[in-house]
């Protein structure tokens, strides 16, 4: 283990995070707030350690899996810690627990809040909050090395370390110049909805958070109602971006390069939102009475599925609310989670299709013991490394799930609640059902579930591993 490029690599992290704070100071500063100082405290924290851990680059540049994979982990986990102090610092979250739970909720891009009533928050607070969602969506490092060549040619250690999906891969030859790519179209799809959104109507400073919180899939608004008060423009714009950030980017580097064939021959994206679209008929035949005619019941079915299966986290009306049916198809879409390689968090539906294609393979098997049947993705055979990923994250996932599940099970809430409470973090989309439902919060669980849930968000966001190995000994032990 290389500690001391791991150590340089978290030091830029506290270094980017210093800079961050230039946002909610400059809107603290426009709204003429008092919240300038906790941000520059916090700032200088940052930027202090952040110097001194990263002031020169060590010697032995040795960097692989394993030093990608800790310096992913404990990088989120550094960033959230001292993310927290500004609530703390200002009161306005008193207890640093939910200050933490807040704000790894918001880098995770997971949206589950603890707070009873945020519109009493400052707007340099909210605009911290919501901003948090933006910078964890596409990844902090991969920001740092669309800037830095921080790991020379070890960069993809840390791109699949930070990357949502089963694989990650490079657009084109260098990693770094692959992260600058993605965040450009980040940056790009950001600006695009800012300004829809403004056109629409829109306050400037409510949509630079709703389109923070669109993009990066994370949730967080400034009413308490989250969507619901926004018009039909508005939240149809937002339902388009919410899918838009729930869509693989690999897809929109393609559009650019004018490789339209294979753009709209993807297997994910086809079947991402024929999910989507199946879901929302579903569900609107099962509200329709709760509605005024076809077209709005529709308009607030995939809205919600949108929100749900980008695991993004707004809502424009309560569906804890809706019948049984409906409630059952938003909690099986909060597993499927949205697409590999975008801002969405869940099991993917890349990994989805994989597992039907595999257990499809078993079934013919069975059948036709002779028959040798070659599984494919996107027009690929599957190479086995990558069946043995998806089976041992699908595992590891259950087990993490059951575990948290039991743990919160102590605060004793009902299960349908408990539930949906990790299930929603795990799977980094911030509502549940019954006492997480939309217009709830996680203020009335114990400090040991805010934890745990806060492991569960980090977890999920980095797909697992960069978390858990933090916790095996023999990631720590030198190379033999």
């Amino acid at each position: 283990m290389n500690k001391k490029m791991v150590l340089y690599f978290i030091g830029w992290i506290l270094r980017i995070e210093a800079i961050c704070m230039i946002l909610p100071i400059i809107t603290a500063i426009i709204y003429r707030e008092d919240q300038i100082r906790e941000f520059l405290v916090t700032a200088l924290i940052c930027l202090g350690v952040g110097i001194f851990l990263s002031m020169k680059k060590p010697t032995d540049h040795a960097f692989y899996t394993r030093e990608g994979f800790v310096s992913v982990g404990l990088g989120w986990i550094v960033l959230s810690m001292t993310g927290a102090l500004p609530f703390v610092l200002d009161g306005c979250i008193p207890s640093y627990v939910d200050a933490l739970f807040e704000v790894v909720s918001g880098f995770t891009t997971t949206g589950a809040t603890i707070l009873n009533d945020v519109e009493v928050l400052p707007r340099s607070m909210l605009m911290w909050r919501s901003f948090t969602h933006w910078l964890g969506g596409m990844g902090i490092l991969m920001f740092i090395l669309a800037l830095l060549p921080v790991a020379g040619q070890n960069n993809m250690h840390i791109v699949r370390a930070e990357s949502p999906g089963p694989t990650a891969g490079k657009f084109v030859a260098r990693a770094r110049d692959s992260a600058a790519i993605l965040y450009i179209i980040y940056i790009a799809i950001t600006v695009t909805e800012a300004i829809l959104l403004i056109i629409g109507k829109m306050p400037v400073y409510d949509a630079i958070l709703i389109t923070f919180g669109t993009v990066g899939t994370g949730g967080f608004g400034m009413l308490n109602d989250s969507c619901g008060s926004y018009t039909v423009y508005q939240q149809t714009v937002i339902t388009i971006f919410m899918l838009l950030c729930g869509t693989n980017f690999y897809l929109y580097f393609l559009l650019l390069t004018k490789k339209f064939k294979d753009a709209f021959s993807l297997e994910e994206v086809k079947t991402y939102f024929a999910i989507v679209f199946a879901s929302s008929i579903l569900i609107t035949i099962n509200v329709l009475d709760k509605f005024d005619g076809v077209v709005e019941a529709f308009r607030h079915s995939i809205f919600q599925v949108a929100s749900i299966i980008t695991t993004t986290g707004y809502s424009t009306v309560d569906f804890d609310l809706w019948p049984t049916f409906s409630k059952t198809i938003l909690v099986l879409i909060m597993f499927c989670g949205a697409c590999a390689g975008s801002t969405g968090g869940g099991i993917k539906v890349s990994r989805i299709i994989i597992c039907v294609k595999t257990v499809g393979k078993e079934f013919t098997t069975m059948i036709h013991p002779r028959n040798v049947k070659v599984l494919k993705f996107e027009g690929k055979a599957i190479d086995h490394d990558v069946l043995r990923s998806v089976n041992t994250y699908i595992m590891t996932y259950i087990a993490v799930f059951a575990g948290s599940l039991l743990i919160v099970s102590l605060d004793n809430f009902d299960f349908q609640s408990t539930f949906t409470a990790i299930t929603a973090t795990i799977n980094n989309i911030g509502p549940g059902i019954g006492a997480v439902g939309p217009m709830a919060n996680y203020s009335g669980f114990s400090d040991l579930s805010k934890i745990v849930m806060s492991f569960d968000m980090l977890a999920g966001r980095l797909e697992l591993f960069p978390i858990l190995l933090l916790f095996s000994a023999r990631t720590w032990k030198k190379s033999m």
